[in-house]
């Protein structure tokens, strides 16, 4: 069968996981898609009181988050929603969405990305706010319009937006402004 990567047990214990620290907005690798052939990869995201992700687009995976702690508000294209514990959603590739936490309290989604592989960018974007806070590109002005972002975002197939909707949520919720 050659050289077919077969899926292992895997057991990542509560409270456990390589973690990458972003402004208000984690991730706690749960499952690695290099570890079954790229099929599927879980991170689980915590989200601060406040915080709102920039809207992006994703052209090569579709993401399904479960939401274990606080409300997290999701909008993806048209569909705007918020869920508590136990409620779900899938965000297909293609769409714009966002996600924000909604609530007066911590909240945390475990996110489902298929196929795996995209659970990597978020450790190359923690590097990339270390590396930027570390130097005097701080000068050159917001991370985002730095071409490494830009960089890092094209290997990743994630385009950033700013649709109409964003600013709105961001005034409903009282939300901080996005960071990415």
């Amino acid at each position: 069968m050659g050289d077919v990567k077969r899926t292992q047990v895997t057991v990542v214990q509560p409270g456990e996981g390589d973690t990458v620290a972003l402004p208000g907005f984690g991730a706690v690798f749960k499952l690695f898609g290099r570890d079954n052939g790229g099929e599927v990869a879980i991170v689980e995201h915590p989200f601060a009181v406040g915080v709102l992700t920039a809207a992006h687009r994703h052209t090569r995976e579709d993401e399904h988050s479960l939401v274990l702690e606080g409300e997290i508000g999701f909008r993806s294209d048209d569909s705007e929603m918020v869920l508590g514990p136990g409620g779900y959603i899938t965000k297909p590739r293609g769409q714009m969405h966002a996600m924000w936490n909604a609530g007066d309290r911590p909240g945390r989604i475990v996110e489902v990305i298929t196929p795996g592989g995209f659970e990597t960018y978020f450790r190359e974007l923690g590097e990339l706010l270390v590396s930027h806070a570390n130097s005097d590109a701080q000068d050159a002005g917001p991370l985002h319009e730095l071409p490494e972002f830009g960089e890092l975002a094209d290997k990743y197939g994630l385009t950033y937006g700013n649709p109409d909707w964003m600013d709105d949520v961001a005034r409903r919720y009282g939300l901080n402004a996005p960071s990415h």
